[in-house]
C-alpha cells in the first residue's frame, strides 16, 4: 500500500508550466507560503494531506487537492469521512470493479509527484520502515485519481487518490505483511508515460484497457531504498529530516534484496 510519504509543496510546484499563466503560479506561491508547514519528511494519509496534483483537466497547473477521494456522488460529511480513510488507495487491478473509483478511472486522473515514499518490512513481531526514492534525487511520479466532491455549503472539495499496483522483486521482501496476499507498490510513472496517463477519451471501455495497461511492477533500477528510524507509535520521528535518514538495524542485516 501507500499510506506514507515524504513530500514538498515547492517542489510539486516546480513541474508546472509557468509561462501558460504566471498569475495562477503566483497564487499557489502566495499560497504555499501562507500555509507555512510544507516540508513534509514524512505524512501519512491518514493526515489528510492537502498537495499540488496535476490533473487530466489542469495538466500544466496543479491544484490543491486533499489526500482521501471523496467520489462526486456523495451526500454528506458523515458519509465523506466514511470514504476518506478508504480510498486513500486505488487498487489498479479493481479501478473498474469499484463504484467510489470507476467514473474517476475513465475520466478523472492525475499526477502526484513526492520525494519518496515508505513501506514497512515484518521481521519477527517487529515492523522497519524503509524509505524508497529515485537515486538521482529528482520526485517520483505516481499515478492517481481525483473527484470534485460539492460540499453541503456549496464549496467543492477537491480530492485524489493514489492508484496501486502489484509489487516488485524488491518489494516482496520489503513489504512482507503476512496479512496481504502479496506485496504492493504506487503506480510509478517514467517521464514518457506521465502524459499518456492523463490522456483521455471518455470511452470507458477504452479507457479500461488502456489503465490496465499502467498496472504492472515499476523497476527500482533507478531507485534506492534503505531502513530509516520509526515513523509511527510513540518513537516516531515525526515531521523531521530524521524521517528520511538512513538508520540501520542489526537484525535486519541478513536482509537480501
Amino acid at each position: 500500500m501507500c499510506y506514507d510519504i515524504s513530500v514538498t509543496l515547492k517542489r510539486q510546484l516546480k513541474k508546472a508550466k509557468r509561462d501558460k499563466d504566471p498569475d495562477a503560479i503566483a497564487e499557489i506561491e502566495k499560497e504555499i507560503e501562507r500555509r507555512g508547514e510544507t516540508d513534509f519528511h514524512h505524512v501519512s494519509g491518514f493526515q489528510h494531506p492537502e498537495l499540488l496534483i496535476y490533473t487530466n483537466e489542469s495538466p500544466e497547473i496543479p491544484v490543491f487537492s486533499q489526500w482521501g477521494l471523496i467520489p462526486h456522488w456523495t451526500k454528506n460529511e458523515e458519509d465523506a469521512k466514511k470514504y476518506w480513510n478508504n480510498t486513500l488507495n486505488a487498487r489498479g487491478e479493481s479501478l473498474f470493479d469499484k463504484p467510489s473509483f470507476r467514473e474517476a478511472a475513465v475520466n478523472q486522473r492525475c499526477l502526484v509527484y513526492i520525494n519518496g515514499f515508505f513501506e514497512h518490512h515484518h521481521f519477527g513481531k517487529q515492523t522497519y520502515p524503509f524509505h524508497i526514492k529515485r537515486k538521482d534525487g529528482e520526485m517520483l511520479c505516481l499515478g492517481g485519481l481525483f473527484s470534485e466532491w460539492k460540499q453541503e455549503n456549496g464549496e467543492v472539495k477537491n480530492t485524489f487518490s493514489i492508484v496501486t499496483t502489484p509489487g516488485n522483486s524488491v518489494m516482496k521482501t520489503i513489504h512482507n505483511n503476512p496479512k496481504l496476499s502479496g506485496p504492493r507498490m504506487p503506480l510509478i510513472l517514467s517521464d514518457s508515460q506521465q502524459s499518456d496517463w492523463l490522456t483521455t477519451t471518455n470511452d470507458p471501455f477504452k479507457e479500461e484497457a488502456h489503465v490496465k495497461s499502467f498496472i504492472h511492477p515499476t523497476s527500482f533500477e533507478e531507485m534506492e531504498y534503505f531502513s530509516v528510524g520509526p515513523i509511527r507509535g510513540n518513537n516516531a520521528t515525526g515531521n523531521t529530516e530524521n524521517a528520511v535518514k538512513e538508520f540501520t538495524y542489526p537484525e535486519l542485516w541478513t536482509l537480501e534484496f
